[in-house]
């Protein structure tokens, strides 16, 4: 039977909300643009007409590989982040609102320094230093990445933004000492990953069966890029300037003593709209 662009998104609508998915709405639009090919404004637009069986059946494959787990942003192949529409593969996290919070906090201080060089560690898609360098433009950003497959992500996601002339990408690994040719920073943000590596295995299926590993184990503890970053990283922090972290449920309390042991000052702690602490950040006084 001919069903209509709308009709056609409500019952996908329907579906993922009887399966408790919580963005039921946002999902079924995504879907069916990306399985007819068409933007949210040709949706729109187009919302009366009649779907081709074709085009129907193709919708609807994408939906069943969702209910299977697969998360939309890599079905559709992008997700949107502070703003910036991004491309996304399985060689990077899917952006999350709640790291819109860390990029948020380290925009609102960026914004104040004028000139000044960032660099975005453990970058992924390159969502926080993009997010950066778009809303504070006298900002050069750095986005630093261990992955290769992350790395070309970021660089697709630099041009898309039309960002080239503010923003580079670098393979460095977290885990080392920086390399003294990147020179000094004003402010690091980084998310590393933080999941205890016991607990990878009870994360929901649609993260650990298709999110990068790679991106979600901070060690036996969850610590290991904190630890790593606030003792090497430090060295390309000029004095004064400020380090944020995005950090895991009961890790802030922790991650806040580990920069005060290592000579940052000023150490605060923002939670996220579900009320947990998601951001710390602290500002680097001197030498220890």
């Amino acid at each position: 039977m001919a069903i209509t662009y709308n009709n056609l998104y409500l019952d996908i609508r329907r579906r993922l909300k009887q399966a408790g998915y919580p963005g039921a709405g946002l999902e079924a639009r995504e879907l069916v643009c990306a399985g007819s090919g068409k933007t949210r404004e040709e949706f729109y637009r187009d919302a009366q007409l009649y779907v081709t069986p074709e085009t129907e059946e193709t919708v609807l494959q994408l939906v069943d590989r969702h209910l299977h787990g697969e998360p939309v942003a890599y079905l559709i192949g992008e997700w949107e982040f502070y703003g910036l529409p991004l491309d996304i593969n399985e060689s990077v996290l899917i952006p999350r609102v709640d790291t819109e919070v860390l990029a948020h906090e380290a925009i609102e201080y960026i914004q104040g320094l004028g000139k000044c060089r960032v660099l975005d560690l453990c970058a992924g898609s390159g969502c926080i230093g993009l997010a950066l360098a778009a809303n504070a433009p006298e900002c050069r950003v750095l986005l630093g990445e261990i992955s290769e497959g992350a790395v070309r992500v970021c660089r697709q996601n630099i041009r898309r933004n039309n960002l080239t002339g503010q923003v580079s990408v670098m393979l460095m690994d977290a885990m080392q000492p920086p390399p003294r040719a990147i020179g000094e920073f004003q402010c690091i943000v980084s998310n590393p990953p933080y999941i205890p590596r016991a607990e990878v295995d009870a994360l929901e299926n649609s993260v650990k069966d298709f999110e990068p590993h790679l991106a979600l184990c901070g060690g036996e503890d969850g610590y290991d890029f904190y630890t790593a970053i606030i003792t090497y990283w430090r060295g390309a922090l000029v004095t004064g300037g400020r380090l944020y972290f995005e950090v895991g449920a009961g890790q802030a309390d922790t991650v806040l003593r580990m920069m005060r042991a290592q000579g940052f000052g000023d150490i605060n702690v923002v939670q996220d709209n579900q009320g947990i602490p998601r951001v710390v950040y602290g500002t680097l006084l001197d030498e220890i």
